[in-house]
């Protein structure tokens, strides 16, 4: 395209420009230019110059004056030109091609910026979905995931906290998050950061944990003087412990799947870590005992979280995820439940954790004095999808009783079937 503007006396002056007048108009011609007709774009011989001189002039922010010298250079390469009412030859902008910039300054080129294809390519374009787990590979966690999302590229993290930024930040495309276990019961931690951060609830896996002793190579169990394993997973397996004789300290870390990677590391030949069969396959280590948890029916759920919620639907069966808190104390409890049960829907988990902003409620009574009670938020899981009018109208009457209610999330819930771990030797 060639523009064609009506020539002018004088170079256009900034303050002139911003002082309000009225300006007379004046008629613009746009001509077409095709392949066959030599373009002129007015400024070089090229359009990358004419490209560079209009980006170059246009960051001027104070215009200068420029000497009227049109007839010195007309019709070559040099010649004056107007662009945003500046006249400025070429030769005096000093342009740099752009694949001779790192040589003139000596300097190396700045990186290229970040797009949005950089930071998360979509997984229907070829690429893998990005799930973060907290742990390192062979934790419960990273076998969660690959249920969830198979083929997916798992990112471990050494804290839950940081599975949640990985999200949020873009590294990621989703986590995957345990939240309660069939013995050791919630995971209070998650709970909290659910709270904290803005992820969505998009999905829930149950993964059967099947828990195993591992040592090095050819050590005996009489050599054994500790046990590491997380917590849970150390609480899983106490009275299962005390049968196989083993009179050892119990020492907790941070995952499971790192116990076994610190004994393996450290070249432990005194130490026995509480882990899954993958992580003695991953970090050389010997299966002393198979199935070592104390029940069989050992079942730990986790939750997929992702930056945007998911539409809910009808034609399979979902859950619902909530938290609400409330200003009068636990007797409105009573009034928020009769909303689900009134109509029929069913609460598969409810969930209390302190008010961290607002911990005690006073209660000023002049006949007994002045009570102190903790101020609680409730989680509750229900039987039901949002798209469902019956729950619309729950939450509507749960608003009415509540200062703060918040959904989590609206996801299928997990209708695999499984088998209890069966105990092994």
């Amino acid at each position: 395209m060639q523009t064609l503007s009506p020539p002018t006396s004088n170079a256009l002056n900034l303050k002139h420009v911003l002082r309000p007048r009225r300006v007379a108009p004046s008629r613009i011609f746009v001509k077409c230019a095709f392949a066959s007709e030599p373009a002129s774009y007015g400024v070089g011989s090229s359009r990358a110059d004419w490209q560079s001189s209009c980006a170059i002039l246009a960051s001027k922010v104070v215009s200068q004056e420029q000497t009227s010298s049109a007839d010195q250079n007309g019709g070559t390469a040099d010649h004056i030109a107007a662009v945003n009412g500046h006249k400025a030859a070429v030769s005096d902008l000093q342009l740099v091609p752009i694949g001779n910039l790192a040589q003139a300054n000596n300097k190396p080129l700045p990186p290229k910026p970040l797009t949005i294809s950089d930071l998360s390519p979509a997984p229907m374009h070829g690429s893998k979905l990005r799930v973060a787990y907290q742990g390192v590979p062979g934790a419960y966690s990273e076998a969660a995931a690959g249920k969830a999302y198979p083929n997916c590229e798992a990112i471990p993290c050494d804290q839950f906290e940081v599975a949640f930024q990985a999200v949020e930040l873009w590294i990621a495309d989703r986590a995957v998050m345990p939240v309660e276990n069939s013995l050791g019961g919630s995971i209070h931690r998650n709970y909290d950061l659910l709270l904290r951060h803005r992820l969505h609830i998009v999905g829930e896996v149950q993964l059967p944990v099947h828990h195993c002793l591992l040592a090095l190579p050819g050590v005996r169990k009489e050599f054994l003087t500790r046990v590491i394993s997380h917590p849970q997973a150390l609480a899983q397996c106490e009275h299962t412990l005390t049968k196989l004789g083993l009179n050892v300290a119990r020492e907790a870390v941070d995952d499971t799947a790192g116990a076994a990677e610190f004994v393996a590391t450290n070249n432990l030949r005194d130490t026995a870590a509480i882990a899954s069969a993958r992580a003695a396959e991953l970090y050389g280590l010997n299966v002393m005992a198979d199935g070592i948890q104390d029940d069989p029916s050992n079942v730990t759920r986790f939750v997929m979280l992702a930056r945007e919620p998911i539409i809910p639907r009808t034609d399979r069966p979902f859950k619902t995820s909530i938290v609400f808190a409330h200003d009068k104390g636990t007797s409105v409890l009573f009034k928020v439940l009769s909303a689900f049960a009134f109509r029929n829907i069913s609460l598969t988990k409810i969930e209390s954790r302190p008010h961290r902003n607002r911990p005690i409620r006073l209660v000023d009574d002049a006949n007994v004095g002045t009570a102190k009670h903790f101020e609680y938020l409730f989680y509750v899981d229900f039987e039901a999808s949002m798209a469902e009018v019956r729950a619309q109208n729950a939450l509507a009457e749960v608003q009415e009783f509540t200062s703060f209610l918040r959904v989590l999330g609206s996801y299928p819930m997990d209708m695999t079937p499984w088998t209890p771990s069966s105990r092994g030797d």
